[in-house]
């Protein structure tokens, strides 16, 4: 493999790595948002308005900023059908045909979330909630996500290449 691909590998893994490991603790973040809405609410009967609308956005970064981690570790959820019974070079040949599809999704999704992005920086863009958070913020989020695990899925390809010709990438 050219020595530029071993180092794009290895530049979106270890990206990749850091931001899943930092993000997986954002689990922790949104339980304790939800604890403190079950307390605010049932023990000193003060409810917060934000506090939903803010655990949804804890979860919705949590998946989308974990997604190239889960790639990246094989965690995935994966149709089983036919792939189980494939050998380790099979299930890679299978992985770099599949691959083009899931790239082709990923940079549909990744026009989408810019033009989104733009439109709500353009707009001042607000939820519609007593509340009222601006958008952009989660928009972003989602831009830096797609855009991770289209980075990711990229680095996989040339794995599962590099696991066809037999060659050590990393």
């Amino acid at each position: 493999m050219p020595k530029i691909i071993i180092q794009y590998v290895k530049f979106v893994d270890f990206i990749c790595t850091k931001v899943g490991r930092f993000i997986m603790y954002g689990v922790f973040l949104m339980m304790g948002i939800l604890v403190l809405s079950f307390v605010t609410r049932n023990i000193i009967n003060f409810p917060l308005m934000w506090i939903i609308e803010m655990a949804q956005f804890t979860i919705t970064a949590y998946y989308l900023l974990g997604g190239g981690y889960s790639m990246l570790t094989d965690d995935h959820v994966r149709m089983d059908l036919f792939y189980g019974r494939l050998s380790e070079n099979g299930k890679a040949k299978m992985d770099v045909f599949t691959s083009f599809f899931l790239v082709f999704y990923l940079i549909t999704l990744l026009i989408g979330s810019i033009t989104s992005l733009i439109y709500t920086l353009e707009t001042n863009q607000k939820l519609f909630t007593a509340w009222a958070p601006y958008v952009w913020p989660i928009k972003v989020i989602m831009l830096f996500g797609i855009l991770l695990m289209l980075l990711q899925s990229i680095s996989m390809f040339f794995k599962d290449v590099a696991k066809i010709r037999k060659v050590k990438i990393n």
